[in-house]
């Protein structure tokens, strides 16, 4: 996995990455290295925006008479991904009952919240979540330092792991962060590359990916 960053320009972006910025602070507050249960809050959160974004495309298609050329299915696999990425890690530690408490608020808060910011802008609304994955890119990288450091346990991956990704029936927890990385770098690309193409107005593009 590879570590990018889309350059701040118009003011969609600045809106987007300065809402990231804000809840990475929040995140590296509370959770510091405490990597697992970092990625357990940032997937139940990460698992929204391709739900809300398929749910309201497919409304707009009704409504329009129009084919999605392919994007509600690929907004739905974001969103199965990221619910997976959650089961995984769940399957590697447990969250507290604190922490759950604070993932059904921020969902309760998050979702209508990203609801109201893709009725407003999609462009933004892309342009955020291509900004969030960049941050969950750079999360898993530096989960993947700790276990080089020894500060983690590289524990066997879990079964669920090995079946959803394929690996290898050795796998270790070092495997399951390089795909989960791998796989939040892709939902950065093509979300960056949605807010690009939808800057110039609301026309559907056929999907690329």
């Amino acid at each position: 996995m590879k570590i990018t960053h889309r350059a701040v320009g118009s003011i969609h972006d600045v809106i987007a990455y300065s809402l990231v910025k804000f809840f990475r602070f929040l995140a590296d507050v509370y959770f510091g290295q405490r990597y697992v249960n970092r990625a357990i809050m940032l997937e139940t959160v990460a698992a929204a925006p391709g739900m809300v974004a398929g749910w309201i495309l497919h409304f707009r298609c009704l409504r329009r008479f129009k084919n999605d050329d392919g994007w509600i299915n690929k907004l739905y696999g974001e969103a199965e991904n990221e619910k997976m990425h959650l089961i995984i890690y769940l399957a590697v530690g447990k969250a507290n009952l604190f922490e759950r408490f604070v993932i059904y608020v921020t969902q309760f808060v998050f979702t209508p919240f990203y609801f109201l910011m893709y009725m407003l802008s999609k462009r933004t609304a892309h342009r955020f979540v291509g900004y969030l994955e960049e941050e969950a890119v750079v999360s898993y990288v530096h989960f993947l330092k700790a276990i080089d450091d020894g500060k983690i346990e590289n524990i066997s991956a879990p079964q669920i792991a090995i079946d959803y990704w394929k690996l290898d029936a050795n796998a270790t927890l070092r495997d399951v962060v390089i795909a989960t990385g791998l796989d939040e770098c892709h939902h950065r690309d093509v979300n960056h590359e949605i807010s690009d193409y939808v800057r110039d107005g609301n026309k559907l593009l056929k999907n690329p990916f």
